[in-house]
């Protein structure tokens, strides 16, 4: 006998779904099959305002790259005939540069919003670690695409970045070696990092429909961190949550057209408007700003071994979170000792990267030192001790209850 999907859809739509359940799976995850806490904030929001904003950037790269020439003689001309030939393709290219920015801004705080609601804990780790593994493949693609326009910093911050490798011993040469595809950064990298760059935001894409099914598998998390306990406690994502997301979305785009349209070079560096030359090297070579927090790290620390090492273990670092933090209240809402704690350590990485940004010399390098002790000190010692030692605030008994109450 055949198994038949039945469509719980009328008309053409419900005839399209019979054959082809896509709607009722989109219904499922998105849509009004979807039960959701019915208290979440717009601080959740933004990780349907992420999701724009990678396709925002597929669509524009889509677009740019049919005009733009993978070859170091040519790559610089070819995007400043972008900039100055192509109907509209200023705007393109801003968008894309721009978007890159707003992108990692929207990511930053929906990780935020994770450290601090506790949706890393049971039973969500794996959704913890896919949002790792897609903030990992987004600084790859971002460190790649960087490099396409072959201005100053681009060269010279392939150069340093690639270079970082090498402090591996046995295997960190042959690593640089095939990196560059040659002895120095030249045209086989910049038509390496030009396919990965092309490549990887499809792979991104991939392990955000894998995110969007771990979230489905057990709900998404909430203000109380608490678990639903009945049809009380849930609505329908929509109409409720895609009204919400909409209100997040026309906040996003007010504040995305400013940057493109009143500001669009504010967040990169003026040196990348300069052809890169390997005969001159800039007084200050930095990555974007999205970085600076790593990198900061990176040159803290003293050996160039160690400071590869803790820039790469303070993203591996987030892997084991779900265990560090063994406190069984999720939400820190309810936990006054780690509400500080939070709060200290939010300052600490923008700290860090403002010094990112800043001279390897003098109180810079000290502060830096400063700051990345009490980063590491915070996911291995404080997290488990505050998990310990604190005594959580009483949790409600539902998700309805303070919600009916107001």
């Amino acid at each position: 006998m055949a198994l038949h999907h039945k469509s719980p859809y009328k008309g053409w739509v419900g005839w399209l779904d019979s054959r082809l359940p896509i709607i009722y799976a989109a219904d499922k995850v998105v849509g009004r099959q979807h039960p959701t806490p019915r208290n979440l904030n717009y601080w959740w929001s933004f990780g349907s305002i992420a999701g724009l904003c990678l396709v925002i950037q597929i669509l524009t790269g889509i677009v740019l790259v049919m005009h733009y020439t993978p070859h170091v003689s040519m790559a610089f001309d070819s995007v400043e005939h972008i900039m100055r030939d192509v109907n509209y393709g200023w705007l393109l290219r801003y968008i894309h540069a721009v978007g890159a920015s707003m992108f990692f801004i929207v990511v930053y705080i929906h990780i935020f919003r994770g450290l601090y609601y506790g949706s890393y804990k049971t039973p969500r780790e794996v959704l913890w670690w896919l949002g790792v593994i897609i903030l990992v493949l987004m600084m790859a693609t971002a460190f790649m695409g960087y490099v396409l326009p072959w201005g100053q910093m681009s060269f010279w911050g392939a150069t340093v970045i690639t270079n970082l490798f090498s402090a591996f011993p046995l295997i960190g040469e042959p690593i640089v070696t095939w990196l560059w595809g040659g002895f120095s950064v030249d045209n086989p990298t910049l038509n390496r990092f030009f396919s990965l760059h092309y490549l990887m935001p499809f792979l991104i894409v991939g392990v955000v429909c894998l995110h969007i099914l771990a979230l489905n598998a057990f709900g998404s998390n909430n203000p109380l961190g608490i678990d639903t306990k009945g049809p009380q406690d849930v609505i329908p994502f929509h109409p409720y949550y895609t009204v919400k997301d909409f209100v997040g979305f026309g906040v996003f785009f007010m504040v995305f057209a400013w940057f493109v349209f009143f500001a669009p070079n504010y967040l990169g560096h003026p040196d990348n408007y300069i052809e890169a030359n390997p005969m001159v090297t800039p007084a200050h070579i930095v990555p974007e700003w999205y970085f600076l927090p790593f990198y900061a790290i990176l040159r803290a620390i003293p050996d160039k071994l160690g400071g590869v090492l803790a820039m790469f273990s303070a993203i591996i670092v987030l892997f084991f979170l779900p265990w560090l933090d063994s406190s069984k209240v999720r939400s820190g809402t309810f936990r006054p000792m780690f509400k500080w704690s939070f709060w200290v350590f939010g300052i600490v990485c923008i700290g860090l990267g403002y010094l990112g940004g800043k001279p390897a010399e003098g109180a810079y390098v000290m502060w830096a030192r400063v700051l990345t002790a009490y980063y590491f000190l915070h996911f291995l010692v404080i997290l488990p001790l505050i998990a310990k030692y604190e005594k959580p605030l009483p949790l409600p008994k539902s998700i309805g209850t303070p919600v009916l109450k107001k």
